[in-house]
């Protein structure tokens, strides 16, 4: 069980302003948590593999095709401004 002066205290580094209501919920709710943490603990995992990811994720890329890249010119056509042969954009730090 979690007392109300642990929850004043996770409250507090939380930066959270609670009601009396409120520590006395957070702690039913904060202790049923940890009760079941502690059931978790008596489960038998000895040959179990540890997992990242409890479903067998695959990682399905495309094949790399080497192909012909636009032009600068190409490419600059859709700029709605131009410089020098770059993008030209708005000046925002002085």
């Amino acid at each position: 069980m979690i007392t109300l002066k642990e929850v004043e205290h996770v409250a507090k580094l939380a930066r959270l302003e609670l009601s009396e209501d409120e520590k006395i919920k957070f702690a039913d709710q904060l202790g049923k948590l940890l009760d079941y943490f502690n059931q978790l603990k008596e489960v038998n995992t000895e040959n179990i593999e540890p997992m990242a990811h409890p479903v067998q994720a695959v990682n399905v890329v495309r094949e790399d095709i080497i192909t012909q890249s636009c032009s600068r010119e190409e490419i600059l056509k859709n700029a709605p401004q131009e410089e020098d042969g770059y993008f030209k954009v708005p000046k925002i730090i002085d």
